[in-house]
């Protein structure tokens, strides 16, 4: 019963933080919603305990991603007389509420009423850093492998690219 207190806490903070994100006037006040998304998302992993999936949210998105983007809307340095003027912002929120709010009470409420069975239960040992391990490198190893080639391929293109000519 606590968890699906707790689970419910989160998964609201998500959705606010999320559309406070998306309908925030200004860039910095999007960028830190975003954090509590992230941040929400993150507890929403330890909540089930998948401890990987943790605390790659927090260092990768709400740390390194983050701070990435942060810095883009600092370096750009955007002033709010640069913003377009948004008049029909409300108009477009009001008319895309009416749009999603029936739909929404209509997939909530099949979902509700199906009697269909849970079969994807997770193991107990999901997302942990061993489960990740084993199955990242003995199912997936050869797309894992391609994967880090063309990363390194990315890497020495944009290093060749950005390299001045002598």
């Amino acid at each position: 019963m606590q968890n699906e207190i707790i689970f419910t806490i989160l998964a609201l903070i998500t959705i606010v933080s999320s559309i406070v994100m998306i309908s925030a006037h200004r860039p910095i006040d999007s960028a830190l919603s975003f954090i509590v998304t992230l941040v929400s998302i993150a507890a929403l992993f330890a909540l089930v305990n998948a401890t990987f999936l943790f605390v790659v949210q927090i260092i990768i998105y709400a740390g390194a991603i983050l701070s990435l983007i942060l810095f883009i809307i600092m370096f750009l340095n955007i002033k709010d007389s640069n913003l377009p003027d948004e008049k029909h912002k409300n108009r477009w929120l009001m008319g895309t509420s009416i749009i999603v709010a029936p739909f929404s009470y209509i997939l909530i409420d099949l979902i509700m009423r199906s009697d269909i069975a849970v079969n994807g239960v997770a193991s107990e040992n999901f997302g942990t850093i061993k489960d990740v391990g084993l199955t990242l490198f003995s199912k997936w190893i050869l797309p894992f492998e391609l994967v880090s080639i063309l990363l390194l391929v990315a890497l020495v293109g944009s290093v060749t690219l950005s390299k001045k000519e002598d």
